[in-house]
């Protein structure tokens, strides 16, 4: 029998080090960590990853923005995704009116901050929302602030231009045919429960996990529960 083919997708400012652990972990499977280079969409990104992965179905998990991603993907290739999991990611486009402007306000000043102090002390402050409280100034910590130092202050801008022009993905999720899974940190105060719940009920076949002891960085901070939930995901 050959390899199942799992596509993993990371979020902003994160590389295959978001996914060691799992790629480790689902050994019995082909892994592949994409990178989105410079493209400034979400669409972009998708259509990259679809360039870049050579198997015709694979397994597609998203953490955070890469599950913005992975929707993409779903929507442009349906043909090729077997099953499908968002990990504390989201579906709706940047808010109308004040709350709208108040993230890219957010948002380009953290990228102010990157080109003016770097992308680590952007990241020390950035960071600080995405783990869980109990994991501030830790080695794990660390380990986030060095994969957000590997990226520089241009790709910054265009992941922060992809995801203040990200697309409503709900009708995405309103005629997914493929089985999904949601996966969330309790404790993730970026891309909370509720968002997630709300997500469920747009597609009712879903299932929904929570990721105990663990903020928005699940799959770094709790990297064996959502191991396991992975390979019960893929039937293992």
């Amino acid at each position: 029998m050959s390899r199942p083919c799992v596509v993993l997708l990371p979020g902003l400012l994160c590389d295959a080090a978001v996914w060691r652990a799992q790629t480790a972990a689902l050994d019995f499977a082909d892994c592949v960590v994409p990178s989105y280079g410079a493209a400034a969409s979400i669409d972009e990104m998708a259509r990259g990853v679809l360039a870049s992965v050579a198997a015709p179905r694979f397994s597609l998990a998203g953490h955070s923005m890469g599950g913005r991603v992975a929707l993409a993907i779903a929507s442009m290739a349906p043909e090729r995704v077997e099953r499908l999991a968002l990990l504390d990611s989201g579906m709706e486009p940047i808010a109308a009116g004040e709350a709208g402007v108040q993230e890219r306000d957010k948002r380009m000043a953290l990228l102010h901050k990157a080109r003016h102090s770097g992308m680590r002390a952007m990241g020390e402050q950035w960071a600080r929302g995405m783990v869980h409280p109990d994991r501030l100034d830790t080695p794990l910590f660390g380990e986030v602030l060095d994969m957000v130092a590997r990226f520089t202050p241009e790709l910054f801008a265009a992941q922060i231009e992809a995801l203040l022009n990200r697309p409503d993905a709900a009708p995405v999720l309103q005629n997914l045919h493929c089985p999904l899974l949601l996966a969330c940190g309790r404790q993730d105060s970026w891309s909370p429960l509720s968002r997630h719940e709300r997500m469920q009920q747009l597609c009712p076949g879903a299932q929904l996990v929570i990721i105990e002891d663990s903020g928005h960085m699940s799959t770094m901070e709790q990297p064996a529960q959502v191991s396991r939930v992975l390979a019960a995901w893929l039937g293992r």
